[in-house]
């Protein structure tokens, strides 16, 4: 399975952040890709996350207005994707303003980690960690307790 982050605004090297995105990423049995941009109007973010998805991906869009699930249900949801013959899945991070509505119609699933606000870069840190997590409920490794 391959996994491509597309995020706007980019991570400082050798912040906690971009240490904590390492970790996970490395742990990851698939394969992890993050492509950013540096903010700009919101047309032109939406522009690069759109142009960017690869074409047979499952996109996910990082929205407050998505679905909040439980670590369990996300993972389910992907496993089905992959005994559906999906190898790629495409996690979309907006800028400060969020995503346009011309964003969010490619999402095959609009996803809220919860109500609260989280930085930029601390949220891409939460995604590399669910990413993983998720890997290891698929596999049934012990790493996520219920």
């Amino acid at each position: 399975m391959k996994a491509t982050i597309l995020a706007i605004g980019k991570c400082k090297k050798n912040s906690p952040e971009a240490m904590i995105i390492e970790e996970y990423v490395k742990r990851s049995s698939w394969d992890v890709v993050i492509k950013e941009k540096d903010n700009a109007t919101q047309e032109e973010e939406a522009k690069f996350l759109q142009s960017n998805i690869p074409p047979s991906a499952k996109v996910i869009v990082l929205d407050e207005r998505g679905e909040n699930m439980k670590s369990l249900e996300l993972a389910a949801k992907i496993e089905n994707w992959m005994l559906n013959g999906c190898s790629e899945i495409c996690f979309l991070i907006g800028g400060a303003d969020g995503h346009l509505p011309s964003t969010r119609a490619k999402a095959d699933l609009l996803l809220s980690f919860g109500k609260l606000t989280l930085p930029h870069m601390l949220m891409r840190a939460v995604l590399a960690e669910q990413i993983y997590r998720i890997q290891t409920i698929i596999s049934y490794h012990p790493y996520h307790r219920e």
